[in-house]
């Protein structure tokens, strides 16, 4: 059967396949076999970390609650102290020690920055690690679904290490030639949320009118390359000049426009949408929100992602135009992308082939160490970040392997203190990694130990 609204995705979808070992060619010692844990804790799992020691843990805490615009100030970077390599044995139930790879800024984490406890996810704790998506290497696990070296995704901390207590929430990838760092934007809660926002709460018609404000973020560069590929004209809004050219020219938008330079943002909207606007993806509230209701046509959608435009405020602005829903008979509704969890697997196949097809660009600001994770999150609110803000905690070697072979990821220090003059000049160095040709795997000694599963636990921040 099919998904009513998307007849071209089948109502449930399998997971990738997981990819096979394979036999190594050559001096390579073969990738060992899958291991599967049955109980809390098994000979596989001793195996599988058999030099389980401790390493240091900085995380970033937030000070106390703001009821304005953060700073950076507002949150610091700690020493964790030693944390134990394993599950601790006391446990209450299956946990997951993780090693933190890549971890996400997003807008949401905002809100829970105050001391308010009626929303849809609780405040942080002044003190205590915040919290955040991330991608995370296994180190331990006691569940059964889960084993040193797999890579998830999920909620985690901004810390080097994390003890996940609900690794029930955890999402296994599948490497595949994916940057990891994806299943943070395009194939994570950014990309899910355009998703679930568009196809399902603007029930998209092919030649209708598509505005998208704050355009060029994580979710609007996504929606509005949803909306092209619907056959919808699109108009998208951003604050700079860079942002409005990339996203016609990179995101494929019809057009875009600067909103700082508007002075009339009704007056712009009705130049850019003389017949009026069917569906508006709403991520900033504010004038633009009251400029848009003079601007819909009759029975329009519009799809409440977010208002960025109030989160620093202690008394956020009213709307003045809410009439317009009655005469226009216009649908605004306010969602979660989590709520439609039912919907990830069909999105993921869906999301993976149009982008390996060509048919979805994507991009991403990213950021190094966890010392800059207070000012990555900062800029989200000044317009310093282009689309998703990353920072990488853990820089990560990938090795190209022949075809039926997964990628493996190492961490960067192994190699290049091992580094050797056969070291071939057209290595290629894409996104902070570096693919490395598997015969150079020959005079690396500590590649080799990579393979086979034994990682290095020294924490590497870059």
């Amino acid at each position: 059967s099919y998904h009513p609204r998307h007849p071209h995705l089948p109502t449930s979808a399998t997971p990738f396949p997981h990819c096979s070992p394979g036999t190594s060619p050559g001096r390579l010692p073969p990738f060992p076999p899958p291991k599967t844990l049955t109980t809390p804790r098994t000979a596989a799992m001793e195996q599988a970390n058999p030099r389980a020691g401790s390493a240091r843990n900085r995380k970033v805490v937030l000070r106390d609650y703001i009821s304005r615009a953060p700073r950076e100030d507002d949150m610091a970077l700690v020493d964790g102290g030693a944390v134990p390599l394993r599950v601790p044995e006391g446990a209450a139930g299956p946990a997951v020690l993780v090693k933190n790879l890549y971890l996400s800024c997003d807008p949401y984490m905002r809100g829970r920055m105050r001391d308010f406890h009626g929303s849809y996810i609780p405040p942080f704790k002044p003190g205590s690690v915040i919290e955040g998506l991330g991608v995370a290497r296994v180190v331990d696990s006691t569940h059964p679904g889960f084993v040193a070296g797999d890579i998830v995704s999920g909620m985690t901390g901004w810390e080097e290490y994390s003890l996940i207590d609900k690794p029930e929430q955890l999402n296994k990838i599948q490497q595949s030639d994916i940057p990891l760092s994806y299943h943070l934007g395009l194939l994570g809660m950014p990309g899910f949320t355009a998703y679930v926002g568009f196809y399902e709460i603007c029930s998209p018609k092919k030649g209708e009118f598509v505005f998208v404000s704050a355009a060029s973020g994580a979710v609007g560069q996504i929606v509005g390359q949803l909306a092209k590929l619907h056959g919808c004209y699109v108009v998208g809004s951003a604050g700079t000049n860079e942002k409005v050219e990339l996203l016609k020219d990179k995101f494929g938008f019809d057009a875009a426009f600067n909103y700082k330079e508007e002075p009339d943002l009704t007056a712009a909207l009705k130049r850019y949408f003389p017949e009026g606007i069917d569906i508006y993806f709403e991520n900033v509230g504010g004038p633009m929100l009251d400029a848009v209701l003079l601007n819909m046509r009759m029975h329009g959608r519009i799809a409440v992602c977010g208002m960025v435009s109030q989160h620093g405020m202690t008394d956020p602005a009213g709307i003045h135009n809410l009439f317009c829903l009655v005469p226009k008979r216009i649908s605004m509704k306010g969602f979660i992308q989590s709520d439609y969890i039912n919907l990830f697997p069909q999105f993921l196949d869906y999301m993976t082939k149009h982008y390996k097809d060509g048919k979805i660009a994507y991009l991403e600001d990213m950021s190094i160490g966890l010392e800059n994770a207070p000012a990555a999150f900062v800029g989200l609110f000044s317009g310093l970040s282009n689309t998703i803000l990353l920072f990488l905690v853990c820089n990560l070697m990938t090795l190209t392997l022949p075809a039926g072979r997964p990628r493996q990821h190492f961490p960067l220090q192994d190699l290049e203190v091992n580094r050797t003059k056969s070291m071939s000049p057209s290595a290629e160095i894409h996104r902070f990694k570096r693919v490395v040709p598997v015969q150079l795997l020959q005079v690396v000694p500590s590649a080799l130990a990579a393979l086979t599963g034994e990682f290095s636990e020294t924490p590497y921040l870059v």
